[in-house]
């Protein structure tokens, strides 16, 4: 029997802020940063890794909730967790005094993210397979148990999840084949960070159109005349038939959203992106109607697979921009991808964060497989910042997502990057005024 001997949780920083990376209207200097859990087994050739994504200052509070969440795992056996994967999420998310410090968001959301992430990672890497193929191995039927489907009865019930699944359970090998040919698409936003200057813009710009991307995606809100001016070099540089795509990150109340987004029409951004607060639901719905055919995007915030359920039942939104972070784990995901799937609204994670992208990409690639089946509307952010402190990252090809093929779910970061970044005594940060 194997068990799992410790849990390691560090506090991981990156200085993002220096160079601006990361920089938007709501989040001027951010430094990237992991809450890393690492799941420790009496079997050396077993661990987990996972990790939820903050900005910096506070990642120490996720820290700690994160020993709090994972502490019921220790001295449990390995195949009892991994063989019931829904399972462990329940009885872990379910702790009646963690919950109340959320229910089901914030901090101790986030850090049931990290713990659960680090599970369903020492999952795949015990069965030989990336993430994304785990889960497409998986019956309909055990999908769904692994599903957070509580709260969900009134718009999916169990039987109607199981049979969404069933419609797409025979073809999905053909579709495993087509992304080995053509990769899962992409889009960047690396080229437009609000902190950048307009030159530097101009470059990223060229420098995507120059790498295969179809789609650009700028920060916006800080000033509208500079958003009109970086638009319009941004329209310039990838041309009129590339998508370009515009974000605000929370900043706007509705009826300035309204306004903004209708004097950056002109440049025919595909969609707004988080125009208002994450939690105003009937908010985002009055600004989808006001600015169509410019779509509404959002979700990176989406504390919850409730308050998903309310986005499309209000039709609040066009596109749905899960977080592998913000959500709690794969099984909270699942969810939200089978209420896009019934609701017809495609799903674009948000990627925008250290480690984010190497997540999703499973995510993006088992939704097409298995659940949605399609690819219309369907574009995955891709950021091009710290992919190289992890051991299995990311690779994109002509504006593509190159499909997984090592175990796991691609968490596990280098140990020489935790010896530098871990904070505040890692190599970089040791002796620096904080």
């Amino acid at each position: 029997m194997t068990t799992i001997t410790a849990v390691d949780v560090l506090d991981v920083r990156f200085p993002t802020s220096v160079t601006a990376d990361g920089s938007d209207a709501m989040n001027k200097d951010g430094d990237y940063s992991a809450t890393y859990v690492v799941l420790r087994t009496d079997d050396p050739e077993q661990s987990g890794y996972g990790f939820t994504f903050t900005i910096g200052r506070g990642n120490d509070l996720c820290v700690a909730a994160a020993e709090q969440r994972a502490a019921p795992l220790l001295g449990r056996d390995v195949e009892d967790i991994t063989s019931d994967l829904g399972g462990i999420y329940r009885e872990l998310q379910s702790d009646s005094q963690l919950r109340w410090l959320g229910p089901e968001k914030g901090v101790v959301h986030l850090a049931l993210a990290a713990v659960m992430n680090a599970v369903w990672d020492l999952a795949a890497r015990r069965a030989g397979l990336p993430l994304w193929k785990l889960l497409a191995t998986m019956t309909p039927t055990e999908l769904v148990d692994a599903a957070d489907l509580r709260y969900l009865s009134d718009v999916l019930p169990r039987q109607e999840a199981i049979d969404l699944l069933t419609r797409k359970a025979g073809t999905r090998e053909e579709r495993i084949a087509q992304l080995e040919k053509t990769g899962y698409p992409s889009y960047t936003t690396s080229a437009g960070w609000l902190g950048y200057s307009d030159d530097k813009l101009r470059t990223l710009c060229q420098e995507a159109v120059d790498a295969g991307y179809r789609h650009v995606k700028l920060k916006v809100g800080g000033n509208l005349a500079d958003d009109v001016r970086r638009c319009a070099i941004a329209r310039e540089v990838i041309g009129d038939d590339a998508a370009l795509m515009i974000d605000a990150n929370q900043v706007w109340d509705v009826p300035e959203a309204i306004d903004w987004v209708g004097a950056l029409a002109e440049f025919k951004p595909l969609w707004i992106e988080e125009p208002t607060s994450p939690d105003d639901i009937l908010g985002h719905a009055r600004v989808r109607r006001a600015v169509a055919p410019i779509g509404v995007a959002t979700g990176e915030h989406g504390m919850n697979r409730v308050l998903f359920k309310q986005l499309f039942q209000a039709e609040a939104i066009d596109y749905c921009q899960l977080d592998a972070c913000r959500l709690g784990s794969v099984n909270e995901v699942l969810a939200v991808l089978f209420m896009a799937a019934k609701f017809g609204v495609p799903v674009c994670p948000h990627a925008g964060g250290v480690g984010l992208c190497e997540l999703v990409q499973h995510l993006s690639v088992f939704d097409f497989v298995a659940v949605s089946g399609s690819l219309d509307g369907r574009v995955t952010e891709f950021v091009d910042h710290l992919h190289e402190h992890f051991t299995d990252p990311c690779v994109v090809r002509d504006g593509a997502y190159v499909l997984p093929t090592r175990p796991g779910y691609s968490a596990r970061m280098h140990d020489a990057s935790l010896a530098e970044y871990a904070f505040p005594d890692g190599s970089y940060w040791a002796g620096r005024s904080l």
